[in-house]
């Protein structure tokens, strides 16, 4: 009888231990705080730190800034998101865990847009998604199979309504506005209000903004995981941009 008293336990042990470190492999992999939203104050400072890659731009923050400005890549460093950037942000609930963000980003972007006076005309973003990650890489299976991204490899946004600001772009002066356009997604376009902030700084015109999304808006299913319980069917749509001219 002792024996199998013993057993019985060492068995109930090896349980318990089992569950404890499962719950800490979901942790490790799935946990953690997911980096902020884009702000325009420090996208600004990246330009204004003196920092030769940073303050790159060959833009004129003095001079006719009319024209074709272009995405820049090569200013900060996407190993930080101080450089250029465009993703999403939802939310999740985690088994063991509870409420999670969990975010997707891409430094891969392109794209003009063009400056006449103290109206933007026009403006166009291209993002390769086949390149996103997540702060998690046991999320990306499941992203890139929810984008299916080898189908529908990129996204794109048109802004289909001139933005008019108070005046022409003065350094150092923050602008909010609001933008109008069709973005596509997973092969589905869809009219969309974005919510932006913009600023000169040395030469460099610096933009971040975002947009609420549904999955189902864009016929896609939540990514889905055994550990995850469940995904918000709505996220946000976020981005950092950086535009020099050429």
């Amino acid at each position: 009888m002792l024996t199998r008293r013993r057993a019985l336990v060492g068995t109930v042990a090896v349980l318990l231990l089992a569950g404890a470190a499962g719950a800490a492999g979901v942790w490790y992999f799935f946990s953690g705080h997911a980096p902020g939203s884009a702000s325009i104050d420090q996208a600004a400072n990246v330009v204004a730190s003196g920092d030769p890659i940073a303050s790159s731009g060959t833009g004129n923050s003095t001079g006719d800034l009319n024209g074709t400005w272009n995405v820049d890549t090569s200013i900060g460093s996407y190993s930080d998101f101080t450089s250029t950037w465009a993703g999403f942000r939802v939310e999740e609930v985690l088994s063991n865990i509870g409420n999670n963000t969990a975010i997707g980003r891409t430094p891969n972007v392109s794209g003009t847009l063009t400056l006449n006076g103290q109206t933007l005309s026009a403006a166009s973003i291209s993002v390769d998604l086949t390149s996103i990650t997540s702060d998690q890489p046991r999320r990306d299976p499941a992203i890139q199979r929810t984008l299916e991204t080898s189908t529908y490899p990129i996204a794109t946004f048109d802004l289909t309504q001139p933005i008019s600001l108070p005046q022409a772009p003065a350094e150092g002066v923050t602008y909010n506005v609001t933008g109008v356009g069709n973005m596509t997604v997973h092969g589905v376009t869809k009219q969309v209000t974005v919510a932006l902030q913009a600023e000169l700084k040395n030469g460099v015109i610096v933009v971040v903004g975002s947009t609420p999304f549904s999955f189902a808006d864009y016929e896609m299913t939540a990514p889905a995981a055994p550990v995850v319980l469940s995904v918000s069917d709505s996220g946000t749509i976020e981005f950092q941009l950086f535009l020099t001219r050429p």
